[in-house]
């Protein structure tokens, strides 16, 4: 099966969040299924800067062919005026999106449906599987082509990461689309009064995915459809949540190049010499009566970080530790800050994002805090999984499909793996704090969870093979 990605960034060359670990994984992971992959990407500067052997497909100046890291064949749309920007993908560095980023990704999708059509001599996509806003009119773009050849060039998935990104615009942009005219109404581009790429692709797609089972029934409510419910319920039958792997060459415990002190289930002292490392990397008090609570986030309301802030006191009264990383609302990165500042040997923030500080966060925590408002999967709380850091979730999206709470009778049946709140509210966060401690103090048990969550599967076959059969069931 002739399977293309298309996507607007990729680990190890670009990345902004969970979109690009996907990414960087699926391709590796689907070729082991039989799937001849490959990936189509704007030619940002950090991506054409990673891809080896490049060469422009003749005829058509503005595509290169060549190599991610992993050997995987890609293609870059060379369009200079539209990518070449240092920094985001998607905004400016004064954190306003770009105003031509409707030119930048229809670019994507439309030659998305030329790699379908042909235009590379040597290969074409029999599925053309886009992920997010982004590779939203690529559906869009197959759905033209079949009215212009008279039968389907391509099947089509669309992969939705996070509904509350959408990619809508102006009416104004219709007439640089080159899209059919009637594609514009409810049933087509049209989303109140604006043009809709999200929803161009739930519309357009022959199958949608979303990145975790629970997921893809929240959307279809009123309360996590963000305005598109309507057409989720519609298109039900075609709609599945297949939960995200770990990439196990990047994130394992056993060697993981970036982190201090390798170590597995069996070696949990090593893990205790990262936590030490951690401390003193940070300047915290070499303490270990108490847990040491980690977040590698986006710094918003989304992700709980409120519910953090508003409870510091309470995880500070017990002796606790937290180091955060990441970046987002102002408010919160000066709530944090000003946490640190009064207590230097108990908080720690460092506000940006540092991949190898990920790993070292994520290695040396006892706890990590994913205690989100709405969560599509998450990849922080599998990967703390895999490091015997225990996760501290809300049962929403991915964290309920993949964390189980240290309630008693989970612990008596041996099913325990960190420790989940049920609403988006400061006494439940709270509770679900409390119990973190109240289990650090029964070291046997602490340890006995630790082994249980690093000996969960989440790695990336299970969804390259959910993946190859859908992708099976779409060809004639």
């Amino acid at each position: 099966m002739r399977v293309l990605q298309v996507c607007s960034e990729i680990y190890p060359l670009l990345k902004t969040g969970g979109l690009a670990d996907v990414a960087g994984a699926l391709p590796q992971a689907l070729k082991r299924h039989g799937c001849d992959v490959r990936v189509l990407l704007p030619a940002f500067p950090a991506i054409r800067r990673g891809v080896g052997a490049q060469q422009h497909l003749a005829g058509h100046p503005a595509l290169i062919r060549g190599q991610l890291p992993d050997g995987t064949t890609c293609y870059l749309i060379d369009a200079p005026e539209l990518y070449e920007r240092e920094g985001n993908p998607y905004s400016g560095p004064d954190g306003r999106a770009y105003e031509d980023n409707h030119r930048r990704f229809a670019l994507l999708g439309r030659v998305a449906c030329l790699l379908a059509e042909g235009h590379d001599p040597d290969w074409s996509a029999q599925i053309v599987h886009g992920h997010d806003w982004h590779a939203g009119l690529a559906p869009a773009y197959l759905k033209a082509a079949w009215r212009t050849h008279g039968r389907r060039v391509a099947a089509s998935v669309h992969t939705v990461h996070n509904l509350a990104f959408q990619g809508t615009f102006g009416l104004n942009v219709l007439g640089e689309l080159q899209l059919p005219a009637d594609f514009y109404q409810q049933h087509g581009l049209e989303f109140h009064g604006q043009v809709s790429y999200m929803k161009a692709g739930l519309h357009y797609a022959d199958r949608i995915t979303t990145v975790s089972p629970t997921y893809a029934r929240e959307i279809q409510g009123e309360e996590q459809g963000c305005g598109l419910d309507g057409v989720l319920r519609a298109r039900a039958a075609d709609l599945s949540g297949i939960l995200n792997g770990v990439d196990d060459q990047v994130w394992n415990p056993l060697r993981d190049p970036l982190i201090p002190h390798r170590y597995g289930a069996g070696d949990l002292a090593s893990k205790r010499l990262c936590r030490s490392a951690l401390q003193q990397e940070f300047g915290l008090a070499p303490q270990a009566q108490a847990p040491l609570f980690g977040i590698v986030s986006r710094l918003t309301e989304q992700k709980g970080v409120n519910l953090v802030l508003a409870g510091l006191p309470d995880l500070l009264a017990r002796g606790g530790q937290l180091v955060v990383l990441g970046s987002g609302e102002p408010a919160l990165e000066g709530g944090l800050r000003e946490a640190a500042a009064v207590h230097p040997r108990s908080v720690a923030v460092r506000v940006g994002y540092d991949e190898n500080l990920a790993h070292r966060i994520v290695a040396g925590a006892d706890v990590l805090m994913v205690p989100s408002r709405f969560e599509p999967c998450g990849l922080t709380q599998l990967y703390a999984l895999k490091y015997g850091t225990l996760p501290l979730v809300r049962r929403v999206g991915g964290l309920a499909d993949t964390v189980v709470d240290s309630a008693l009778e989970n612990l008596a049946e041996g099913s325990a793996t960190g420790f989940v709140f049920e609403r988006f509210e400061q006494t439940d966060y709270v509770a679900a704090l409390r119990r973190a401690f109240a289990l650090y103090r029964r070291d046997g048990e602490w340890r006995e969870v630790q082994q249980r969550a690093m000996a969960q599967d989440f790695g990336w076959n299970a969804a390259a093979a959910q993946y190859a059969a859908l992708y099976r069931r779409l060809l004639p």
